[in-house]
């Protein structure tokens, strides 16, 4: 599948999940702008993207500002052209008991998970519309499709983020615009590494026995962004190593 020629932005790329799309859609073809609140990060996703031959972009954005959004957008644009295809990976995944959740903490995940995704959408979809071509892929979650004790307000943001990517798939069905989620089951990443779960214990409770990995997540993003996904929109695809089967 060659991204030769496009033009990606993966948010919140500097390490993990989000490093593991941009490092897949740079092998493709595609240049990639690499955005992320940590710099250090994003300059290592770019180096590690230049080291095996493809072109990357580093900046630092919060992806819940919608002027950083704009001058991220602005500096993608100067240096490799129109994004056709924009990856909303940025998040964040407190645990929090859901009594214990204040005002702050509901508002900034929301910000952040939420309304970030539908500030870069709104950004880059014009050109996307005019060129008669764009992909959007949004990261969404599994525990949409399970729940998850103390992260209340982040389940509730990424189920929103689902029905965006539905509600704009239908929408925009007709203007080669596609919208697709892909939502990460048991994923080893830093974040996972820094929660209070049991990793390797509870790895032995899935079907494959194992965390995923970055390159997985990255495979399936390569894919919905590949001209090969034309036809498909407002679908999910799942990462999951079989842990859920129904439907998100």
């Amino acid at each position: 599948m060659s991204l030769s020629g496009k033009v990606a932005v993966v948010t919140g790329a500097g390490s993990g999940i989000g490093r593991g799309i941009a490092q897949r859609l740079a092998r493709d073809g595609a240049a990639v702008g690499v955005w992320d609140l940590n710099l250090d990060g994003a300059d290592d996703t770019v180096r590690l993207i230049g080291e095996a031959g493809g072109k990357a972009l580093a900046i630092k954005a919060d992806c819940s500002n919608a002027a950083e959004i704009k001058a991220a957008a602005d500096r993608t644009r100067a240096a490799f052209g129109a994004i056709n295809i924009l990856v909303n990976n940025a998040g964040i995944a407190p645990f929090v008991k859901y009594l214990e959740i204040d005002d702050a903490q509901w508002d900034r995940i929301m910000a952040v998970n939420l309304k970030g995704p539908h500030l870069c959408i709104r950004e880059m979809l014009p050109a996307m519309l005019e060129a008669g071509w764009g992909r959007v892929i949004n990261i969404t979650s599994s525990s949409t499709q399970s729940g998850s004790p103390m992260q209340g307000h982040y389940v509730a943001s990424k189920g929103g983020l689902l029905g965006l990517t539905k509600a704009l798939a239908l929408e925009f069905a007709p203007s080669g615009v596609t919208f697709n989620m892909v939502p990460p089951g048991f994923i080893d990443t830093p974040m996972l590494r820094a929660s209070p779960i049991d990793i390797d214990g509870f790895a032995q409770s899935t079907p494959m026995k194992r965390p995923g990995t970055v390159e997985e997540m990255g495979a399936a993003c390569a894919y919905l962004a590949s001209d090969d996904a034309g036809y498909v929109t407002g679908q999910t695809i799942s990462v999951n190593g079989g842990r859920y089967m129904g439907s998100a």
